[in-house]
């Protein structure tokens, strides 16, 4: 068996994206507090070695994690009126499936908040996981509401 490679910092970032969005997940559906979810969430163990699955898994960046969760519920009202503007048609963010607002708003927070990730970075990000959970109509609208939020939140003039 040859050593597991060292994981590269984008690889522990698209790991704690995924961590994020299901903090956030389970935080709406079950009512929970960040910090309680944030804890339970950092004392769970990485799969054994025996089975070949920690070959596999790569550790989040906890620091990112702990922003991207944190600062989606401390700017959540903001990123609600930010998503809100860029849902067209009959979409309402409130009545979108629990995940895909999680994704939504961990994507929007970026955007708005870490302008030193590039917005094609965050779109393609987002995107990934929500291929990962959906194979319907889901990630085009995410692909289209954080493209949308990229362009207006990330030009030149508001300093982005």
């Amino acid at each position: 068996m040859t050593a597991p490679s060292v994981p590269t910092l984008r690889q522990r970032r698209t790991a704690a994206r995924l961590a994020a969005v299901q903090v956030l997940y389970e935080m709406e559906v079950a009512d929970a507090a960040v910090e309680a979810v944030l804890t339970e969430r950092k004392s769970r163990q990485l799969p054994s070695v025996d089975n070949g699955a920690a070959e596999r898994f790569v550790e989040p960046d906890v620091a990112f994690l702990e922003e991207l969760v944190r600062g989606v519920v401390l700017r959540k009202e903001d990123i609600d009126r930010h998503l809100a503007a860029a849902l067209t048609g009959r979409l309402v963010l409130s009545r979108l499936e629990v995940l895909l607002r999680a994704i939504l708003r961990a994507g929007a927070y970026e955007l708005l908040e870490m302008p030193d990730v590039p917005g094609r970075v965050v779109i393609s990000e987002y995107l990934e996981l929500a291929h990962a959970f959906y194979a319907g109509k889901e990630p085009p609208l995410v692909n289209a509401v954080l493209d949308q939020l990229a362009t207006r939140l990330r030009t030149p003039s508001n300093g982005r």
